[in-house]
């Protein structure tokens, strides 16, 4: 027999913790809610496992990092699911989803009917094996998105103690990884096609220190080309990997983190798409009847640039949850909710290093303060500037304070009169006021302007496993 709930949350990850939270504060009795997930645990900070998961001293373990840690909040326990009436059906992945029927069916058979569905199935990673790279299905070769990822890659860091590794890309997880297996100790080169690392957001300017930095971690960089091959020892462990430009280098340890793909396979033809995610309104509805999409499958109006976009961040994967399940209670009770209006958001830690961005990388931009890998404590940023206004904001090594103030400005988007002189003031062109975390008015160019649309103090609460 179906087993039958009001609400069901497909999916897991971040997006699924935030949403069951959400709907415990707004009064969902026990046994109307569902969250079902393939993984074996409950909801956790997914960007802990490029962190301090792999930390070789004190590295976090569930359930110290379970949601919603990772912006300050409570953390979800499997507890706490228990405590609310919410059924966490784990271990069991959806092979068959039916919008029209509203229903689900398991791998094992099982059939699961629901009022109203939240898709936050999240991505999947690409992998080498997709392209047919010869000797990809080798043993060693890593890709991380779950848990399960992350505990064997930790097990292979202490079995290949003092060994070599292969970071093949250099986006987010990259850069990240290649940090963490040099504190492990492991001798590490980062493989990427791209003339500089982080291409997606980072200008060449911003890339230019942290290659330098990573250089002087001891991480061995080489820009232009691909890994096309892989070859075995007598284990079948990975040994080699081979490069376009004809280079072959060792290796005890391959991680792969070359992107990821929404997955939404499941509803395929019977949703509408728009820019590889499910097309949403500004509440995350799609365009059938009761079917929500949130966090990286989610296409939707970005309010501030008037324009249709899908974003790949733990920062919006929270938020979106939070917005729909608010929709879906408001529109229950007759009412509405305001627009999502999301300000993009995107940071990492690495080594000693953190930063923080802020707003769209689109213009111009405008390189300012100590870029210098070299310096004990190096303190710069970057302004991409659009029509005359500042629309994006990158800052490294950021105070709470100062990471605020960019926030803000980035919302505000003031205009810039002299891009000489912008660069000469570095962060002076937004500073707050009264110097403290409640600023309500800012300088900008020389005037005092009130903020009262963004408080991005929760999106600064980082804790150091986030």
């Amino acid at each position: 027999m179906a087993k039958n709930f009001k609400y069901i949350i497909l999916g897991g990850g971040v997006s699924a913790g935030y949403a069951a939270r959400e709907f415990a504060k707004q009064g969902v009795k026990p046994g109307e809610l569902a969250i079902i997930s393939k993984e074996a645990v409950a909801p956790y900070e997914r960007p802990a496992l490029s962190k301090a998961y792999l930390f070789p001293e004190s590295p976090a373990r569930l359930p110290g990092f379970h949601v919603c840690v990772g912006s300050g909040g409570e953390r979800l326990l499997p507890e706490w699911y228990k405590e609310k009436g919410v059924e966490l059906i784990l271990s069991t992945e959806i092979v068959k989803a039916d919008l029209a029927a509203k229903s689900l069916t398991s791998a094992g058979g099982e059939t699961f009917t629901y009022q109203i569905l939240i898709i936050a199935t999240g991505s999947t990673v690409i992998k080498l094996t997709d392209f047919g790279v010869e000797g990809a299905d080798a043993k060693n070769i890593f890709y991380l998105r779950e848990v399960d990822d992350a505990d064997k890659l930790y097990e292979a860091i202490k079995a290949k103690k003092n060994g070599k590794a292969v970071v093949v890309g250099g986006g987010y997880i990259g850069l990240e990884l290649s940090a963490v297996l040099r504190l492990n100790n492991i001798d590490v080169t980062m493989v990427y096609p791209e003339p500089w690392c982080m291409p997606r957001l980072f200008t060449s300017g911003i890339a230019e220190f942290y290659e330098g930095y990573y250089a002087n971690k001891g991480v061995n960089i080489i820009k232009g080309t691909v890994a096309v091959g892989f070859t075995s020892n007598s284990n079948g462990e990975v040994k080699e990997v081979k490069l376009k430009d004809g280079r072959v280098l060792e290796a005890d340890i391959v991680v792969v983190g070359v992107g990821g793909r929404p997955q939404i396979s499941l509803f395929k033809g019977q949703v509408e798409e728009e820019k590889g995610g499910i097309k949403t309104d500004s509440f995350f509805k799609s365009n059938v009847s009761d079917v929500y999409a949130v966090g990286d499958v989610a296409t939707y109006p970005l309010k501030l640039y008037g324009e249709l976009r899908r974003v790949e961040h733990v920062d919006h994967s929270r938020k979106s949850a939070e917005q729909a399940v608010k929709a879906i209670k408001a529109a229950e009770d007759g009412k509405t909710v305001e627009e999502y209006d999301y300000l993009p958001f995107f940071y990492s830690r690495s080594f000693d290093l953190s930063w923080q961005f802020y707003g769209d990388n689109v213009g111009d931009t405008v390189l300012f303060g100590d870029n210098n890998p070299e310096s004990a404590k190096p303190k710069f940023g970057t302004y991409w500037i659009k029509d005359g206004k500042v629309v994006g904001i990158f800052l490294e090594g950021g105070t709470p304070e100062e990471n605020k103030a960019i926030a803000n400005a980035a919302r505000v988007q003031p205009p810039v009169t002299d891009v000489d002189q912008l660069a000469k003031d570095g962060l002076s062109f937004v500073r707050c006021k009264d110097g403290g975390q409640n600023c309500s008015l800012f300088f900008f160019n020389g005037q005092l302007v009130p903020v009262s649309k963004l408080d991005p103090g929760k999106q600064e609460i980082q804790t150091s496993i986030s």
